[in-house]
């Protein structure tokens, strides 16, 4: 499973955020209107925007907006924008004397959103969110005020089904944990003592549906290797768990539970040469096992 409390997956856009805004600021330094304008002891002030063209960020054609907000003396202040090269949001962050604070999400290429919670300065708080491409439910936390996971826990698979809910106490887990199949079904359950699981507690379930038993067979092709420049949006790649990747021009490229740096459960996104997504390859266990439908939301 993947672990959010320790990075936020917008952590490092921070960056890239204000070395964009420092670069509009010295170019449009000296305009006396209300965009993009610094006072008279060069602070920022007001309404900015960061157009392209934009340092190491080609895929943005001329001109177009790639994020927006206010300053106010030189902070950050209210909802931050940056949007993806199709005009689509990518991120929209709540600042407060200029560190992020409070709201913030975090959206796919296609509009659906990525990821949703609440930042305190260094930390996730209160009700946190991610979701699949596909718009379904990937995982719901629950933080408190010092950035602790505590309370329902829950994953689900890609379909939208319940794959794992345990309770967690102060971060660890408590009580009952229990597994469940993509159809579905209950497949185990362990019990949970502060963090550290009762010997002998896990108990497997006999499955009724025996697709969610059926693996790849032993020649099916392996999943191909992360491309070279392929990465997350803004978390660091996780060599084992979970990472959404896109290419150079912000496509959506891999998808999916990772193991020792290479794709286990998940899709590879395929695009010809005009930039049309063509195909979805589905991969379980390492192994490709066929393809997948292209839905109005993905093209």
């Amino acid at each position: 499973m993947r672990s959010v409390a320790a990075i936020p997956p917008f952590c490092l856009l921070l960056l890239s955020l204000s070395a964009a805004s420092a670069t509009a600021g010295q170019a449009n330094a000296m305009q006396a209107d209300t965009l993009n304008r610094m006072d008279e002891q060069g602070r920022k002030q007001g309404w900015w925007q960061v157009m392209a063209p934009v340092p190491d960020k080609p895929a943005y054609p001329t001109g177009a907006l790639f994020e927006e907000g206010r300053y106010v003396d030189n902070r950050r202040s209210g909802t931050w924008k940056r949007y993806w090269p199709n005009g689509k949001a990518m991120s929209a962050v709540q600042y407060e004397r200029g560190l992020p604070k409070g709201a913030y999400t975090l959206y796919y290429p296609n509009g659906r959103p990525e990821e949703q919670g609440v930042w305190n300065l260094d930390r996730n708080t209160g009700n946190f969110q991610r979701w699949y491409a596909n718009g379904k439910r990937m995982q719901e936390f629950v933080f408190d005020e010092h950035g602790t996971r505590n309370g329902d826990q829950k994953y689900y698979h890609e379909n939208g089904n319940l794959a794992v809910e345990v309770k967690v106490v102060e971060g660890r887990e408590e009580g009952t944990l229990k597994r469940f199949t993509r159809a579905g079904e209950l497949k185990e359950t362990a019990e949970f003592n502060g963090g550290v699981m009762k010997e002998g507690s896990t108990r497997t379930y006999e499955l009724k549906l025996q697709a969610d038993k059926e693996l790849p067979p032993a020649d099916a092709v392996s999943a191909p290797a992360v491309p070279a420049g392929d990465k997350p949006n803004a978390a660091p790649f996780r060599a084992n768990g979970w990472n959404t990747l896109y290419d150079a021009q912000y496509r959506l490229s891999q998808q999916g539970e990772y193991r020792q740096g290479r794709l286990w459960n998940g899709r590879v996104y395929s695009y010809d040469s005009n930039g049309i997504l063509y195909r979805i390859d589905v991969y379980t266990n390492g192994r490709y096992v066929g393809k997948a439908p292209i839905t109005d939301m993905e093209k």
